[in-house]
């Protein structure tokens, strides 16, 4: 199952209407926004939950006050959750002004975020 076209094109729309340079990557199964070349969020297909999941980068300050949160569930694709990650569930963005409260939650950490470091590739 690929990853949701229409919540990738909400996504895209609220980045367009606050001016906000972004690219795209796919990656595993899902689609990733990324801001100064960093994770700003995504949408993950998951398989235990079974639907479309928003996650967004936000940092831990903002993690420990949405976290409890109904929709909000902690980043864990491994069963370790990612520190400062969340997956928020349809519920939690069905509504355009709480998908960019994600957003936003989101934007707002991005200048403190760190980059991914690049992998060196391997010369064959």
């Amino acid at each position: 199952m690929a990853y949701d076209e229409f919540l990738a094109d909400r996504i895209k729309q609220v980045l367009d209407e606050k001016k906000v340079s972004f690219t795209t990557k796919k990656m595993m199964g899902g689609f990733l926004f990324l801001v100064d070349k960093k994770m700003l969020c995504g949408i993950h297909i998951d398989k235990k939950y079974g639907d479309s999941l928003l996650m967004a980068r936000i940092g831990e300050t903002a993690y420990e006050k949405v976290i409890d949160k109904e929709e909000c569930l902690p980043m864990d694709f491994t069963g370790r959750p990612m520190r400062g990650y969340v997956f928020v569930t349809p519920d939690g963005f069905d509504m355009d002004e709480d998908l960019e409260y994600w957003v936003q939650l989101a934007l707002d950490f991005n200048p403190l975020a760190k980059a991914s470091k690049k992998r060196k590739k391997k010369n064959p």
